[in-house]
């Protein structure tokens, strides 16, 4: 029921699980986005060995396409690397990139593509992946694909103004509540009052694009946000944010805090990670992901662990509806580039010469992708495949009901 034009804690569960319902109905590709758990129930039957073993690093834990793309660092500068970090974790980086696999063939399948290209989209996938773990400043970047090239020049060309017109209204700055976003209780206000009170946010906010020190910040609106497909169910707020700078100069930021959830991604054995879920995922994403990292911070909110960010005009996702043959190959080289780069920062010279030579043993023009990836995709592609259906009837199901 709503509560002072607010939904109460039922009402919003119900909402927020029929909404991930529906997203995840939309295709298979969204089925296989929003069902993190189904592939780490998969994972946790494989026999110890099926997979390679690679060196325990942070790993995104949830790598699939729609978890790339453009970021900003904390100067605006713009590097397409992992946007999502709620999965990650110290552990095996076969991982991210079977998870990155199945991405990737089941947008090939929504395209309408052939198996052969999927074929040769796991093939370039790991020799993009293996060319990324040597990445260092004097080797050229591969170009970028069609797709990724379009959403960069996109995020270049966005300033603040482009995110006020997408999120707010009105001659005075607010959330408008709706669809997306629903208005907060009196306790969820209060809570966010003083979490932008503390000393960390404060300095958080103003340590990006050369905001002045000795500006003040207040918090001016905020709301409940309903995103993402994973997330729905969890904490998830909208804030915005004023700032009045020296010379009463005032400018406005668009604040996301997230609950952060233990993760279904299974930790590599004795490794030492924080034991705050918003701690591990800031610290993951600093290792992986520096332009999102520095721009993030762990709170408390409401008696829970959340991750605070500052959103950027030039963050977007890179959400590929309709591959083409040559693009699907090119896209899969470079995003699993992206990701190699990621993993091979957190080792030396010498480990990531190993991890490469392990990875890529049988993957040669003959042979194609190596049998372990080729094998892992295959079986997860015909399991999400029947969950996806199955999913679909259970809906359909409840919409006629």
């Amino acid at each position: 029921m709503l509560v002072n034009g607010a939904y109460g804690p039922e009402e919003r569960a119900l909402v927020l699980e029929r909404q991930r319902t529906l997203k995840m109905a939309q295709s298979a590709h969204a089925y296989v986005r929003g069902n993190t758990l189904k592939f780490y129930e998969w994972l946790e039957g494989l026999t110890r060995g099926t997979l390679p073993e690679g060196p325990p690093v942070w790993i995104c834990g949830d790598c699939h396409l729609g978890n790339l793309g453009p970021l900003a660092d904390a100067d605006g500068r713009v590097d397409i690397q992992i946007r999502d970090l709620d999965q990650t974790v110290i552990g095996n980086p076969t991982h991210d990139l079977v998870r990155l696999g199945l991405s990737l063939a089941s947008a090939a399948r929504g395209s309408d593509l052939p198996g052969v290209v999927t074929a040769r989209m796991l093939e370039q996938m790991l020799l993009g992946y293996a060319a990324g773990l040597g990445q260092n400043e004097t080797n050229r970047e591969p170009s970028e694909p069609d797709a990724v090239r379009s959403v960069r020049r996109r995020a270049l060309g966005r300033h603040w103004k482009h995110l006020a017109r997408e999120r707010l209204k009105g001659v005075e700055p607010a959330i408008p509540l709706g669809r997306k976003f629903w208005k907060l209780d009196t306790e969820e206000r209060e809570a966010l009052d003083g979490v932008f009170q503390e000393d960390a946010v404060r300095h958080l906010v103003l340590a990006l694009n050369g905001r002045s020190d000795e500006a003040e910040i207040r918090l001016i609106d905020a709301a409940y946000w309903m995103k993402g497909c994973s997330s729905l169910g969890f904490l998830r707020y909208a804030a915005l944010v004023g700032i009045t700078e020296p010379g009463n100069k005032r400018r406005l930021a668009l604040v996301d805090l997230k609950e952060a959830v233990a993760p279904a991604a299974p930790t590599a054995p004795g490794v030492a990670m924080p034991s705050e879920p918003a701690e591990r995922v800031v610290a993951g994403a600093r290792a992986l992901s520096p332009n999102l990292g520095e721009r993030m911070l762990p709170v408390r909110l409401l008696g829970k662990s959340a991750v605070m960010r500052e959103l950027a005009p030039q963050d977007l996702k890179l959400d590929v509806d309709q591959f083409g043959r040559e693009e699907a190959v090119r896209a899969a080289h470079y995003l699993a580039h992206v990701v190699g780069k990621a993993h091979g920062r957190q080792m030396d010279a010498e480990t990531r010469a190993a991890w490469r030579t392990e990875i890529t043993r049988g993957n040669d023009v003959d042979e194609g992708a190596p049998s372990w990836l080729w094998s892992s995709v295959v079986e997860l592609a015909g399991r999400h495949e029947v969950g996806y259906l199955q999913h679909c009837r259970r809906y359909a199901g409840q919409e006629a009901a």
